[in-house]
């Protein structure tokens, strides 16, 4: 369990990098997609199709936020009570606790558009504290140095 619960921890903190990549390629594809004469308005939003290639980045990063994340923070929480790892609890009970918080931040932030800084904020947040959840993980599976025998 003390592998799975490092395993997880570590996909915590490569969504939270694959997040912000997809959603700054997604962004620069519609900074150029406007350049070019695109126009982003409740017509766009609502049409439900993707007006430009990098669009698959948003989308992306909604999923990820939405379902992926917090199912795979969840499962760490779940494997931490197994792992015998000091601290395991803890560290993913935060993990969790900022994934929701990630989440909410996300949803908010449509609405309050500086809610967005502190969704960003927390990202970097949330992406420390899964690889401090890893790395207690990594510490407890590594084996212990053997001292040589003196003769």
């Amino acid at each position: 369990m003390k592998h799975v619960y490092k395993v997880l921890a570590y996909l915590v903190a490569i969504e939270v990098a694959i997040q912000a990549a997809v959603m700054v390629w997604g962004d620069a594809g519609l900074g150029k997609w406007v350049e070019g004469g695109g126009v982003v308005d409740k017509t766009l939003a609502e049409s439900g199709e993707a007006p430009f290639p990098e669009f698959i980045g948003l989308i992306i990063h909604g999923i990820n936020g939405m379902i992926a994340i917090p199912v795979i923070a969840l499962l760490l929480l779940i494997t931490s009570f197994w792992a015998k790892v000091p601290g395991a609890v803890n560290a993913a009970g935060l993990v969790l606790l900022l994934v929701v918080l990630q989440v909410t931040f996300g949803i908010v932030g449509h609405s309050i558009p500086l809610v967005g800084a502190v969704h960003g904020l927390n990202a970097l947040l949330l992406f420390t504290t899964a690889l401090y959840a890893a790395r207690r993980g990594a510490a407890v599976s590594a084996p212990e140095p053997q001292l040589a025998a003196r003769g």
